[in-house]
């Protein structure tokens, strides 16, 4: 037996719980058709083989039909899911993890023009900024129907063979009735808190006279939604103290906030640059009030503060949800005593902010997450030894070094800079997104593990590459900064990354053009702003920074919005000119008929990379493949087999921004799809 508190077992009920890691309840918006096959059978059930203690599925799953998913969530009215969760429970039974689902309506959390097209319902009539949609205020029969629902979801969940469910309590239905700012009913629904708790407790009692008293059910809520005019801490640890006194409700897991807007939903679930586990010692608080089991999950993502978590008694179990998708492995390498193997969540959120923008959860780098049905995890050996020479050490190159050096390849790779990184050593030049460097360091770590020689202040040229005799080069040179995008006055003008970079220093009245909307943009202008300087963001798109999505722009607009920042959108820069010690600005708009300018000081343009690829393209015609990829081959996964030049040296490959501007899950996509079958 380990003494490590995370591997102590826990007894909740009649349940055994192997240890007190679990991965709180999530959508990671892999069904189809509302139902949970292959896929996203697969990826839980990497975890559970794992080691988590439990998988906690659906975040949440729609217990009606107008309570239409905003992404693709479980439909847990359909009782087509009992069979699809019953071969998910059983497979993560057999790998000794418990398994639960989140159930939930989302009242106004939702849109009116989703699913069937229903109206949206809420105990009141007042819009979620979030989504939009204006809801009808809940007549009794809509009560008495959802209450019903909710009862026969769980029933279905219960056929299914999980061990419990836990429902939804904050930003959705049930904690609409909670909250003053959202429940407008008349008694016995509405007005004071005994009122406003009735709902959850009528939906309490329908569930328990459904699945008895020996199904596990529990309640993730706000217990303080830190917001004007809503409940506070005092009124939720009375909340936490009557689910507990109901004799209904077997554990609490318990959040802090609310998530109506997108810096509501972020200080709820906080992303890189924001404190670690901001919410835990107000989850302890409940449990040392309440002595009942608490789970707790927000920004957990290392073992020390999850270990902490336990050892001081704050929670009984604890959630480390994006640090699994990050590494699904998470607890086997804790146990086997491999705590530096973990790769490491740098809390970039791309996976929720894809889920929020309508795509399926991805891990900024680890490119097997949600794709464990064609992507492997542990990468498998080579039938043969191969040389693989790699030029570029930033992400997209030092995946590749890894992935073949797991295959059993000798690798080596040039790199032109001092240190490794790339564009990530740009990007953690802003204080806020230093954690982005354990991506580079987990893979330096695990390639001086695996024996990858690197050549640092090594510009590689043809010649030298053809000298190594390699069997495989791959190019994974990046990109530069594109500026030369106007008709007149390209010389006048300095990229984002001169900004970031320290080359050139901020003017004193700036204009940013920004038309490639990613966080180059954003970082160059909280380096331009917070130098003091006058500050306008331009875009030509109908709003700015798109690619860095909702919970991303949230601590940049906090930190531009208090400077002298001024965001236009609709407006493209199309020339400058010198105008005595000043630079003019010509301006016009995709919508046509708009002509204006701006005299500034400096112009800033952040329009993407172009490839760095005269190398490749140098050393293509000495290559078997002609540089050319088999796409068929590449999606399906099977070895490169195009062999257009049989007298080619060896096969050339060039992946990441080398091949086109796009960002660092792509790069790293790249060099795992196609290095996993060299």
């Amino acid at each position: 037996m380990s003494n490590d508190p995370l591997l102590q077992p826990y007894q909740l009920k009649h349940l055994t719980l192997r240890n007190r890691i679990i991965t709180t309840s999530h959508e990671p918006a892999y069904p189809e058709d509302g139902m949970p096959k292959a896929l996203y059978r697969a990826y839980h059930v990497e975890r559970a083989k794992a080691g988590v203690a439990l998988t906690m599925t659906a975040g949440s799953a729609a217990v009606s039909r107008d309570s239409p998913p905003v992404f693709n969530n479980i439909l847990a009215y359909k009782d087509e899911v009992v069979g699809w969760l019953k071969d998910l429970t059983d497979e993560c039974h057999e790998h000794g993890a418990a398994v639960m689902i989140q159930l939930t309506h989302l009242g106004r959390r939702t849109r009116w023009d989703k699913g069937d097209w229903l109206p949206v319902v809420s105990p009141s009539h007042n819009r979620e900024a979030a989504h939009r949609a204006f809801p009808k205020k809940l007549e009794d029969w809509d009560i008495e129907r959802i209450i019903k629902d909710y009862a026969d979801a769980a029933e279905r969940m219960q056929a299914a063979g999980l061990d419990g469910i836990e429902l939804q309590a904050y930003g959705h239905l049930m904690d609409q009735f909670w909250s003053p700012l959202t429940n407008e009913l008349e008694a016995p629904y509405g007005g004071s808190l005994d009122n406003r708790l009735r709902f959850t407790f009528d939906v309490l009692s329908a569930i328990r006279q459904r699945v008895g008293n020996q199904f596990i059910v529990g309640v993730r809520y706000t217990a303080d939604e830190v917001l004007s005019g809503g409940f506070n801490a005092d009124e939720g640890l009375d909340i936490s103290r009557r689910l507990k006194a109901s004799g209904m409700v077997d554990f609490l897991n318990v959040i802090r906030g609310h998530i109506d807007t997108d810096a509501g939903l972020t200080d709820v679930i906080p992303i890189q640059g924001m404190a670690s586990s901001p919410h835990l010692d107000f989850a302890g608080q409940i449990r040392a009030a309440t002595d009942f089991p608490t789970f707790h999950a927000a920004k957990i993502s290392d073992i020390a503060t999850a270990r902490h978590a336990i050892a001081s008694g704050k929670v009984d179990m604890i959630g480390m949800t994006r640090a699994h998708m990050t590494d699904p492995h998470l607890v086997r390498k804790l146990i086997e005593g491999r705590e530096q193997d973990i790769r490491p969540c740098v809390g970039a959120n791309y996976c929720l902010d894809r889920i929020y923008q309508g795509g399926a959860a991805y891990c900024i780098h680890n490119a097997a997450t949600g794709r464990e049905t064609s992507m492997p995890h542990e990468i498998p050996k080579a039938a043969k030894r191969r040389k693989v020479v790699i030029i570029g050490a930033g992400p997209a190159g030092l995946e590749a070094a890894r992935v073949a050096a797991e295959r059993g390849h000798q690798v080596l790779v040039f790199e032109a800079a001092n240190q490794p990184g790339g564009q990530i050593r740009l990007t953690a030049r802003s204080p806020r997104r230093r954690e982005m460097l354990g991506i580079i360091d987990w893979r330096m770590s695990q390639c001086e593990t695996l024996g990858v020689e690197f050549r640092f202040n090594t510009w590689a040229e043809a010649e030298a590459i053809r000298a190594e005799q390699a069997d495989v080069v791959i190019v994974a040179t990046g990109g530069f900064a594109h500026t030369e995008i106007l008709s007149a006055g390209n010389e006048l003008v300095v990229s984002a990354w001169d900004i970031i970079s320290g080359d050139v220093k901020p003017g004193s009245n700036v204009l940013l053009f920004d038309d490639a909307g990613d966080h180059t943009g954003l970082q160059a202008a909280e380096f331009i702003a917070q130098s003091g300087a006058k500050l306008e963001i331009m875009t030509p798109d109908r709003a700015f920074a798109p690619e860095v999505m909702a919970m991303n722009l949230v601590p940049y607009m906090r930190s531009l919005q208090k400077l002298d920042t001024t965001f236009t959108v609709t407006y493209r820069l199309t020339g400058v000119a010198r105008d005595g010690d000043a630079l003019l600005a010509d301006i016009d708009s995709d919508y046509g008929g708009v002509r204006k300018q701006r005299l500034v000081d400096q112009v800033v343009v952040n329009h993407g990379t172009r490839p760095l690829d005269e190398l490749y393209l140098e050393l293509k015609p000495f290559s078997r493949n002609l540089g050319a990829v088999d796409h068929g081959e590449l999606i399906v996964g099977q070895p490169q087999s195009r062999d257009d030049n049989p007298d080619g040296e060896f096969q050339l490959f060039r992946i990441g921004d080398a091949v086109a501007a796009r960002n660092t899950h792509a790069a790293i996509y790249d060099a795992l799809r196609l290095v996993k079958d060299l």
